[in-house]
């Protein structure tokens, strides 16, 4: 079909862009500042270098307006606490001193100061910095950074629209500060938040931002109706503010739903809604609520989540329906492109005729850019590229990659007695605990050690060839050999051998895995300087071999105590992937299941007795809204048990989840049926031992007592303190002893130091309870 010229006025546009840049140069260079090796001058000049190179290729790829504001040191919405002045009081001398510093110590915490929590940014694996909040709090504003951005992009000649994260999300993202009352609400500081904002929005306009963009991804959740009421409040006092940019609000993620005609209500000048197929209701709703008459529209059709090239022609029917919905259409991503990796064409070592399927960010740019021009001078202006994305979709479609009927077959015979143990919990804890022997409170790991240089420089002499296989397997014995002893010598009940050969608890075993793509340069930022490279899953999945058996089997063979078999679940091995897009994914989940049942099974016939499957991914994958969550539950757990259910009963399976809001899932925690689970609960207090207690959980569990994600040490003291407040919510002989997570991104001294005050405060709570 050939369209009509339709509007000049039609702008491209993307929410944000990746910080990292094409070497991870800003990941280099925060480490480096960490560790005194780069100056703080130094630190912002590559930031700066950073943005500029930023705002210049989207620029030279044909966006009209590019995003300011999006860029972070660490994280975006402690950027936002920055900016209106909530910075905890642990903190505020810090940021006094130096705000640089005090930024990092908000972020990391120090010796005498714990960080602010982090979770999950909604359904994603980005982290954010969760904001505290008291009745007490107040805010002040700081536009120096959003300001100082746009400047920056002004003075490039670029036309640039600054990216805030919207108040009313700001104070559902928050939580109360510590010794605030539990059911404080953050939204009540709603009133006392705007006039800051409102403050903002006239320093941007000052500095000559037509536009501001605030955005609002938790109108995309279920919303209570005074939630709306604030949403309406928020925007028509925000809208009617005599000095101000055009203000924009973004949705993304999902449908917007009931804010969107609350939304279309007030005096905002244009809303950013996603029309991906994970949001495609929004189209309906927004015809349901009158469309956006004389109003700007930017319309999301370029996934900003995955990494599968867009169909334009599809694309295009949905931005020539939205023509007559608002005064004005832009083209634009679903959402910040901060989720997806930089460009193809640095993946070299991927199949062409693959590589053509996949669009990072520098094609998703090219896309939404060819995108605004067809539907600004009609498709004849872009037949070519349309011809070369519908040849490119059917590659993909018709390939062998793709459908395996081996595999299909092998996932359509599952029967619900595959996903159950041979026998109940209470009658497996009994087996464990003759075949295990345990101690009270055992204490254990939650699976990688340190990844030290050394480490990081074999694995790159194998993949270059300075080394061989069989020099690099020997560096690796020698490593499990060092942990299993160090751990010994510890302490610990339970072991793991470390991990030293993984680079990734996901990529590692996509690397093994029919059906799935790995790559080398398509670093995602997971949080802070912490960055992943997820891998494409892009057919169907089967084992060809064991993965994780001969190094798990050559660490038993050290000790006489149990070893633990360390393996990813299948909802993480989807989550922290990038999906396909052409099957539901409770299918591609039953195909993962299936191959790690082989690789469980394998373990145990090795004389593993212990195995975790982790699933920290769980809470993160839940849909945003609660209409969706009980088929991708039934399908999540059921992947789980599938993955686990055919063991005998005194082999014990753990599995772990980490950083995520839990008290929404404790029935799914419960229906996973795990005989162990560990889970984050140092930076929130053991707040999850209280909701697996007020649910009644009846296996063991061993809620988080060391904060990995902080160089801090924490003394015997505080460790036993919180091993304490864990025994107010479980039964001594249920509660484990764990880290929060894995130890992969910390250095051996702090883990050492960390993992000896661990076990010490274990025995302190043992004598304590024996003396009993």
């Amino acid at each position: 079909m050939t369209t009509e010229h339709t509007t000049a006025a039609t702008r491209s546009t993307v929410y944000g862009y990746p910080r990292q840049g094409q070497n991870r140069e800003l990941k280099k260079a925060v480490e480096g500042y960490w560790k005194g090796r780069v100056t703080a001058d130094a630190l912002r000049a590559t930031a700066a270098g950073l943005r500029r190179d930023t705002w210049r290729q989207l620029s030279e790829a044909g966006i009209d307006e590019v995003p300011t504001g999006d860029f972070s040191y660490y994280d975006h919405v402690l950027d936002t606490s920055v900016m209106v002045g909530a910075v905890p009081d642990r903190h505020r001398e810090a940021v006094a001193a130096d705000p640089l510093d005090g930024y990092f110590a908000m972020a990391r915490g120090t010796q005498d100061a714990a960080p602010l929590e982090m979770t999950k940014w909604f359904d994603t694996n980005y982290h954010y910095l969760v904001p505290e909040l008291g009745p007490d709090t107040v805010f002040a504003a700081n536009s120096a950074k959003q300001v100082a951005e746009l400047d920056e992009a002004v003075a490039l000649g670029l036309t640039a629209r600054p990216v805030l994260v919207g108040p009313v999300t700001y104070l559902l993202l928050a939580k109360p500060a510590p010794g605030v009352a539990a059911d404080f609400e953050p939204l009540t500081l709603l009133d006392r938040l705007l006039p800051v904002y409102a403050e903002v929005l006239a320093d941007l306009r000052a500095a000559g931002a037509e536009w501001v963009q605030l955005d609002e991804p938790a109108l995309v959740q279920d919303r209570t109706p005074a939630d709306l009421d604030a949403v309406a409040r928020a925007y028509t006092q925000l809208g009617g503010l005599a000095d101000r940019p055009g203000l924009l609000v973004a949705s993304y993620f999902d449908r917007l739903g009931d804010a969107l005609p609350v939304l279309a209500r007030t005096p905002i000048d244009g809303l950013a809604l996603d029309f991906t197929d994970a949001a495609a209701a929004n189209l309906d709703d927004l015809a349901a609520a009158g469309g956006l008459p004389g109003r700007r529209l930017v319309a999301g059709v370029v996934d900003g989540r995955n990494i599968w090239i867009n169909d334009y022609e599809k694309s295009l029917a949905t931005l020539t329906t939205l023509l007559g919905l608002a005064g004005r259409v832009d083209v634009a991503t679903s959402c910040s492109l901060l989720h997806v990796p930089l460009d193809t064409a640095a993946e070299e070592e991927i199949d062409p005729e693959i590589l053509r399927w996949l669009a990072f960010a520098r094609q998703k740019t090219a896309e939404v850019a060819t995108l605004a021009r067809g539907l600004a001078e009609g498709t004849d202006a872009i037949a070519a590229e349309i011809a070369a994305n519908r040849a490119d979709l059917t590659s993909r479609a018709d390939s062998p990659v793709t459908y395996d009927p081996a595999v299909q077959a092998r996932a359509d015979a599952v029967t619900d007695a595959d996903g159950r143990r041979s026998q109940p919990y209470e009658v497996r804890a009994a087996a464990q605990r003759a075949h295990l022997g345990l101690p009270l409170l055992p204490t254990t790991t939650v699976g990688s050690f340190p990844q030290t240089d050394e480490l990081r420089a074999a694995r790159a002499d194998l993949r270059t060839g300075r080394t061989d296989s069989a020099g690099y397997d020997e560096r690796i014995r020698k490593e499990i050999a060092e942990v299993i002893s160090y751990q010994e010598r510890t302490g610990i009940d339970v072991l793991v051998h470390g991990e030293p050969e993984r680079n990734d608890m996901v990529q590692y075993f996509a690397e093994r895995l029919s059906g799935y793509l790995a790559t080398r340069h398509g670093w995602v930022q997971s949080y802070g300087t912490r960055y992943v490279r997820p891998p494409v899953l892009a057919g169907d999945i089967s084992r060809p071999e064991p993965m994780t058996v001969g190094w798990t089997t050559y660490a038993q063979s050290l000790t006489d105590r149990p070893v633990k078999g360390m393996l990813t679940g299948p909802v993480t091995m989807l989550a922290w992937s990038f999906v396909r897009d052409d099957q539901p994914l409770g299918d591609t989940a039953r195909q993962v299941a299936l191959a790690l049942r082989d690789e469980v099974d394998d373990l145990e016939s090795a004389g593993i007795s212990v195995i975790q499957v982790d699933e920290p991914a769980l809470r993160e994958t839940l849909p945003l809204r609660a209409a969706g969550r009980p088929a991708y539950l039934a399908w999540a757990t059921e992947a789980f048990r599938l993955s686990t259910s055919g063991v005998r009963p005194d082999t014990q399976i753990h599995t772990h989840m980490c950083y995520a809001e839990f008290g929404d899932i404790v029935q799914a925690i419960d229906d996973l049926d795990a005989d162990v689970i560990s889970l984050e609960a140092a930076r929130s207090h053991m707040q999850v031992a209280h909701e697996l207690a007020d649910h009644g959980y009846p296996r063991e569990a061993g809620p988080g007592v060391y904060d990995i994600h902080s160089p801090r040490v924490p003394s015997v003291r505080e460790t036993a303190s919180l091993l304490r407040t864990g025994l107010a919510a479980i039964p001594s002989e249920r509660l484990w002893v764990n880290p929060d997570c894995g130890l992969k991104t910390r250095g051996w001294p702090e883990t050492r130091a960390s993992l000896e005050n661990l076990v010490a405060a274990a025995r302190t709570v043992r004598d304590e309870l024996s003396a009993h």
